[in-house]
């Protein structure tokens, strides 16, 4: 059965991990696409997502959105908003729960998104 909004993504976080779901169909489609186009990389990123989805260690690759972009509302909680540059084009964007240790996949592309090209 194919991933539907609010699916858990896979394996289930043990220990300190955060729990990652699909907020939208589209982010459980587009995730599927990044890992057929670049397995590796997208295996970075569920790992990195799992195991610090605030991390600020590398701002090139994994860094919370501003202006406009820097928070999301998701069933009535407006949430930071993330990226993570999984490829030259590619991205996934989350919201981070950290109440809930939960991170939710709102995008993902094989595709730079269009909203941040000024």
């Amino acid at each position: 059965m194919s991933p539907k909004r609010g699916d858990d993504v896979a394996p289930p976080p043990v220990g300190n991990e955060w729990r990652l779901r699909f907020a939208t169909s589209e982010a459980a489609k587009g995730w599927s696409d990044l890992c057929t186009e670049a397995a590796g990389n997208s295996r970075r990123c569920f790992e990195a997502l799992r195991t610090n989805p605030l991390s600020m260690s590398d701002p090139d690759r994994q860094h919370r959105l501003r202006g406009r972009l820097a928070t999301r509302d998701l069933g009535g909680d407006e949430l930071p908003q993330w990226e993570y540059e999984v490829t030259a084009g590619g991205r996934v964007r989350y919201l981070v729960d950290e109440a809930k240790r939960t991170v939710h996949l709102v995008h993902a592309s094989t595709r730079h998104p269009k909203d941040t090209d000024s």
